[in-house]
């Protein structure tokens, strides 16, 4: 049973203030397979002792059968159960701070009436000057349609408010970088993209999240097309550029090269279609998409636009079949699907030294468990594994970057510098099958790829501050 801080839970108990109460409800928590963090004394009373007791879970069910089997103890009493990620989630998990105290009438009459009139003057005759008079220059809009949150799908824009206030905070712990969460309450991607452009004027760039494919492809394009400051769909280049810097050190590991891999992709939307086009863009040849049909070839009529396109420029043998059928002899398989689509022989038919990347979340498209004795590289979404793909070693340190040289765009050679830029952060000597990409909490990470981002970007010709 996985047991996950994410599903903790508090429970304040008052037991009998005598010896053996308290072991036989830690005991009963264990064989309940809770896993205890803290215990804290609340309070002591005549004959009896108030505690909090922090219990990892596996989700509400499992929290329900420990509390029930809590209640039967005798000489103990369930005060009260809290869930802890609901409590952090009180309120929203951000807020807007001033920088600067207005406390007498000069402060005041330079942040507001009538000095700001001065400033804003300066920016109508010179608008570029918004870069460094206002919050654009540090500003990031965090968007959604709430169409595609986490593995939940279609919750609508309401219920994904706390994953994007959660990106908010993720882009300012790690990057530095402010940033604010737009949830939109249509799904026309016309009505998206000229939304984003009405209110483009106050951001420095934007970063698209969670919206479905294939929708999501016109939208990034024609906002690209359109707006003159960055814009970043990180369920697909995110995941994308994770997935390279994984895939650069774990060659280093098995030692091959890219032009020399097979490999298979296991689901075909907007984060496998990245992977692939990333893959390719690096010097992969040979790689097979799979969708829930089979594989992606040009002799199957039921694809979409991207789809199609995926199968002019992939699959070289114009290989069909399941994915059983076409993963056999593969190097490397990626898997941003669904959980257990692969067997332990399915990884037994792949070639010496196979890598597997299951990155489908909370559940792999197999378990390391069970892949990890026959793999020479083992890598998840899951941060409880070695080698966890996760976007927070990307967003905050490209956004930094493209902020810092107040870049226009983010093309292809600036993901490829931020996975590179990633990679280099694990020394070779370093590296491992158990360590082939930094740790989310490593604070170096974001400053490479921020520097490397922005040298890319300047020598693009995609910086408005030029060679500084």
């Amino acid at each position: 049973m996985n047991t996950s801080p994410g599903n903790a839970i508090s429970v304040r108990l008052k037991l009998d203030h005598r010896a053996g109460v308290l072991a036989r409800a830690t005991a009963i928590i264990g064989q309940c397979g809770g896993n205890i963090g803290a215990i804290d004394i609340i309070r002591i009373e005549k004959g009896t002792i108030v505690r909090d007791i922090t219990v990892d879970t596996s989700g509400t069910e499992h929290s329900e059968k420990i509390v029930n089997a809590l209640s039967q103890v005798e000489g103990l009493e369930v005060v009260h159960v809290s869930d802890r990620t609901f409590l952090m989630h009180l309120g929203g998990k951000i807020e807007v701070q001033s920088k600067i105290p207005i406390k007498t009438r000069d402060e005041l009459s330079m942040a507001y009436t009538p000095g700001v009139a001065r400033v804003c003057m300066a920016i109508h005759e010179q608008p570029k000057k918004a870069f460094n008079l206002t919050v654009k220059k540090n500003m990031i809009a965090v968007v959604s349609d709430g169409t595609a949150v986490l593995g939940l799908g279609d919750i609508g824009p309401e219920a994904a408010m706390p994953v994007m206030e959660g990106k908010a905070m993720l882009f300012k712990e790690f990057g530095g970088v402010d940033a604010f969460p737009i949830c939109l309450n249509t799904k026309d991607p016309d009505e998206i993209i000229q939304t984003i452009k009405n209110i483009a004027p106050g951001f420095g760039g934007i970063n698209l999240e969670d919206i479905s494919a294939p929708r999501c492809f016109e939208i990034e394009r024609r906002l690209d097309e359109e707006l003159d400051i960055p814009v970043f769909h990180d369920d697909q280049h995110g995941t994308a550029v994770v997935m390279i810097a994984a895939l650069i050190n774990s060659l280093k590991v098995v030692q091959k090269k890219f032009e020399d891999l097979r490999v298979v992709v296991a689901g075909m939307g907007a984060a496998g279609i990245a992977c692939t086009e990333m893959m390719l863009s690096v010097g992969v040849q040979n790689i097979i998409g799979c969708d829930r049909t089979g594989a992606i070839s040009k002799d199957r009529n039921d694809l979409n636009a991207e789809k199609r396109r995926m199968a002019e420029i992939t699959n070289p043998g114009q290989e069909s079949g399941s994915l059983q059928d076409v993963i056999r002899g593969a190097d490397l398989f990626v898997g941003v699907s669904g959980p257990d689509l692969l067997t332990v022989d399915d990884v037994k038919a792949m070639n010496t030294d196979p890598i597997i990347f299951a990155m489908a979340n909370p559940a792999p498209e197999i378990s390391p468990e069970i892949a990890e004795p026959h793999v020479a590289v083992m890598a998840t979404g899951r941060s409880d594994y070695p080698n966890q793909i996760n976007n927070v070693l990307c967003f905050p340190g490209i956004f930094r970057g493209v902020l810092d040289c107040q870049a226009t765009a983010i093309n292809e050679e600036m993901k490829k510098a931020a996975a590179y830029a990633i990679a280099s952060v694990i020394k070779e000597e370093n590296l491992s099958r158990y360590y082939i990409v930094p740790s989310v909490f490593d604070r170096t990470v974001a400053k490479k790829v921020a520097a490397a981002v922005a040298h890319t970007a300047i020598e693009s010709g995609l910086s408005r501050r030029g060679h500084e």
